[in-house]
């Protein structure tokens, strides 16, 4: 059956839901850096990243934080709930590292003082610039109240994962959140969108700062198959399949 295609980003594909208000989302092994300027193939990323934002999402429900998730139907998709998207990247940062330590001069690894949090406009053609909150409510990215409800909600996602992490060797150096707004009749309410995965999270290694996500693909480190593998294992999600099916169908729409 061909669906209707709705969207294509660098690592996913949304296609029209089976029911009105919904969409699937379909996990790529493309990945990007830079702006895309860097490409590459991650092997299994896609049904990797599907377990791993499944189990987080559903995580971030049980604690009452409100997500677009409804359940995965298979090894590469998931079902949504359709939200519009807030065109803003909200980043959270606990330790120093990537853009932070080169833009301020600081060590990369060094605990930061408290949680930082800045904000990017999803724009690929700009490269994603940082903006203030002053830009996002001035250029109605975002109202006042929708942005504090996105700060209040990446902190506590911040506090719930960054302890899921540790449980599991885990330190959670930051990550970046996406967030819609999911109407329901008159109603609208703020909820997580996207992903959480480590394409999202920069993760390390507790005892050993090993890096377990995209930086390795990002600086050429290798292995990079092999740290969202561990990810997916320690959090108790690896699938049990064949290379084949890891390596996934071609896409049809």
């Amino acid at each position: 059956m061909r669906r209707r295609r709705i969207y294509e980003g660098k690592g996913k594909v949304l296609f029209e839901g089976p029911q009105p208000g919904t969409l699937v989302q379909y996990f790529k092994d493309d990945t990007s850096a830079f702006n895309n300027k860097k490409k590459g193939i991650i092997t299994g990323k896609g049904v990797l990243n599907n377990r791993i934002s499944e189990y987080l999402m559903v995580r971030l429900g049980e604690i009452g934080v409100p997500t677009h998730f409804v359940r995965r139907l298979n090894m590469r998709e998931q079902l949504i709930r359709e939200v519009e998207i807030i065109p803003i990247k909200v980043m959270v940062r606990n330790v120093a590292a990537g853009s932070i330590a080169k833009r301020l001069g600081l060590e990369e690894g060094s605990q930061l003082p408290r949680p930082i949090i800045e904000y990017n406009l999803k724009n690929d053609k700009l490269g994603d610039p940082m903006v203030s909150e002053e830009h996002i409510t001035a250029f109605g990215w975002a109202g006042t109240q929708d942005l504090d409800d996105m700060v209040q909600m990446a902190l506590r996602v911040n506090d719930f994962l960054s302890g899921l992490f540790l449980g599991v060797g885990l330190k959670l150096i930051d990550f970046k959140l996406e967030f819609g707004r999911l109407w329901e009749d008159e109603d609208m309410r703020i909820v997580v969108a996207d992903e959480i995965s480590p394409d999202t999270c920069r993760l390390w290694d507790v005892k050993t700062n090993d890096c377990l996500d995209k930086d390795r693909f990002r600086r050429d480190m290798g292995k990079v198959e092999e740290a969202y593998q561990e990810v997916a294992r320690r959090l108790g999600v690896l699938p049990e399949v064949s290379a084949v099916e890891m390596k996934g169908p071609k896409l049809v729409q």
